[in-house]
């Protein structure tokens, strides 16, 4: 993963004599207007206030379960190439969409405050996990979620689900499913205040490198867009997620494997990132954890989570993570 430049991650406000209004490319569903216009609305604070260009991605119309074939990039790829074509100028992903193997023309320079990292289990009436009947159906879209459920519970029926949130709530509703798992930040980003569900708490449900965060691309060499972008970025955001991804990929998991990773910082200004690597039944589980000290005032930061990423892979490769990745392949 390339080191920004750490100048343009805090510097100055540049003169505004292109009179340029930035597009924002995202894709159309809901949950990724609203991140798109969250971001407009920060960089309405800058400049002048960015124009969303919605896009369809491969991802939104292609209803398959993802698998080995299908995997990297399902949801990014079309807003990326929306930016090499001059469709827009900044791109907004879901962190954990996003492949850990940067594009050689693009460049994350930004990720704002993180939303909350948890996970929810979503029922008509709001069930707790050890609540579902014996073999009940939940559904997800994700193999980490799929294993960790398993791991707590092997006798629920868990089946891949595809679509945006409404249209998975939609298909609980009309009884194909028990229940569903969906991310906390989505529900919360979309005012779904009143939907019955249950926070599932860390220790049983981490999450994927990257949720809740979003990652902001500008083309490498627009220095006008990177420039403005970077100002709204979150070193703390930034930092967690850098350490994240740094594991996933040098486990070159990317976003099929079952592997969760979660990377805090405290009050003494401690990294610390646990991570998690699963089988696809959930049988065997690894886990691995390592801190350091970092430093968010000092340009040091970057090198300290990248360090601390690749610490805790090694550890799981020795553990034997590669492995297990590869049988989910």
């Amino acid at each position: 993963m390339p080191k920004p430049d750490q100048s343009s991650l805090s510097s100055p406000q540049p003169a505004t004599s292109e009179r340029r209004v930035l597009r924002i490319a995202t894709r159309e569903s809901p949950l990724a207007m609203w991140q798109a216009e969250h971001v407009a609305s920060l960089l309405a604070e800058l400049t002048e206030r960015p124009i969303i260009v919605p896009m369809v991605s491969s991802g939104d119309v292609d209803m398959r379960p993802i698998d080995g074939k299908r995997s990297v990039g399902v949801f990014t790829k079309r807003i990326q190439q929306g930016l090499i074509d001059d469709e827009g100028d900044v791109a907004v992903h879901s962190m954990k969409d996003l492949p850990t193997e940067p594009h050689p023309d693009l460049i994350m320079v930004a990720s704002p405050d993180r939303e909350t990292v948890a996970d929810c289990l979503v029922s008509p009436t709001g069930l707790k996990l050890d609540e579902l009947r014996q073999a009940a159906r939940v559904g997800t879209g994700s193999r980490r979620r799929a294993a960790q459920l398993k791991r707590l519970r092997p006798d629920l029926d868990v089946q891949s689900i595809r679509g945006n949130v409404q249209t998975r709530l939609q298909k609980m509703r009309d009884g194909e499913f028990d229940a569903i798992v969906l991310a906390a930040a989505g529900i919360e980003r979309l005012e779904m205040h009143d939907l019955p569900r249950v926070e599932l708490p860390l220790e049983m449900m981490l999450p994927a490198p990257g949720q809740g965060a979003l990652a902001i691309e500008v083309r490498r060499n627009d220095s006008w867009a990177s420039q403005i972008v970077s100002q709204i970025n979150q070193p703390r955001s930034h930092a967690c997620t850098l350490a994240e991804r740094t594991m996933l990929a040098d486990l070159h998991g990317g976003c099929l494997a079952p592997i969760a990773a979660l990377a805090t910082i405290d009050r003494s200004d401690k990294l610390t990132l646990k991570a998690r690597v699963l089988s696809l039944d959930g049988k065997v589980c690894l886990e691995q954890s390592a801190s350091c000290a970092i430093e968010l005032d000092s340009s040091d930061w970057f090198d300290s989570a990248q360090e601390l990423g690749k610490r805790v892979s090694e550890t799981l490769i020795e553990q034997g993570a590669r492995e297990l990745i590869e049988a989910a392949r």
